[in-house]
């Protein structure tokens, strides 16, 4: 069987292909596949668009044409910042001419994302490698689940996806605060994130607070955190007096569904049970404000 020729156009996508050994395979990504770095020595098919009332990433039809990949990786829903499945449709000739398959993801939960990687794995044609990743991946979360089953004292966690406006975050993480051992105030797992009243924020009264924005690495997460100092009653917080609030890099790890998302739950879990859990990610995935 030849060697597929893979054009990914999700970040987590790119990090899946080369978690299963298939970084050779790439040939083409999106303008926001960054990890591992070796892979921005590949063109870039996509660009932010100009416009900002269209949103989203423009697509490179010629340059994609060019690449002839035979699979590409892409969202399964239209907008957002990623191209969608059914834009990239329009991108080839029609039939019969040949065209590319088309996989399209969009996780919710993290168990989506467990299928994910082997719905890749057996799109790219090395099943077993993504059976044998999705063990090392699990058996590293069942590791802090063994831990945190067990625990009767769990923070109140208010995990925030955007700052201005207020967002809880969605998706796959409410549930992996609650693997981590805390208990998730706002935002329901598989659903999108909600939007929060700072009143409503303030009276839940937080024992821990988690500032990871969206496409921010750290230092910057830092820089948005002052929106949230100058809020009325920001000093009162528990969060703030006991000094439990951490930054996170929200763009490599926690609002990136790949492999790496087994990383941020063990941050989580650092950042919760700091006596129980240390994996070594303080400084680099997460730190203290």
């Amino acid at each position: 069987m030849s060697q597929k020729r893979i054009v990914s156009l999700l970040p987590s996508c790119t990090e899946i292909v080369c978690a299963l050994g298939c970084g050779s395979h790439l040939v083409g990504r999106s303008h926001e596949c960054d990890y591992p770095p070796e892979i921005q020595a590949l063109p870039a098919c996509t660009a932010p668009r100009l416009d900002a009332g269209t949103g989203g990433a423009g697509i490179d039809a010629v340059l994609l044409r060019e690449l002839r990949p035979s699979l590409i990786l892409a969202q399964s829903q239209p907008g957002g910042c990623a191209v969608s499945g059914e834009e990239l449709e329009k991108a080839f000739p029609a039939p019969p001419a040949p065209r590319p398959e088309i996989v399209s993801v969009a996780p919710g939960r993290l168990e989506d994302v467990w299928k994910d990687i082997q719905t890749i794995a057996d799109a790219v044609g090395v099943s077993e490698e993504g059976r044998a990743l999705l063990w090392r991946l699990k058996n590293r979360v069942v590791d802090i689940i063994e831990k945190t089953c067990m625990m009767t004292r769990r923070p109140a966690v208010a995990c925030l996806e955007w700052l201005d406006p207020l967002t809880a975050a969605g998706n796959w993480l409410p549930e992996m605060v609650e693997l981590a051992g805390g208990r998730n105030l706002f935002g329901e797992p598989g659903r999108p994130a909600p939007r929060l009243e700072w009143e409503s924020f303030a009276s839940s009264q937080p024992d821990v607070i988690i500032l990871a924005p969206r496409g921010c690495d750290i230092a910057r997460a830092r820089r948005e955190s002052q929106s949230l100092e100058n809020r009325p009653g920001w000093g009162k917080l528990h969060a703030v007096k006991s000094k439990n609030i951490f930054v996170a890099d929200g763009g490599q790890y926690f609002n990136r569904p790949g492999p790496r998302i087994v990383d941020s739950v063990e941050m989580l879990s650092e950042m919760l049970h700091p006596k129980v859990f240390s994996f070594g990610h303080e400084g680099r995935g997460w730190a203290r404000l």
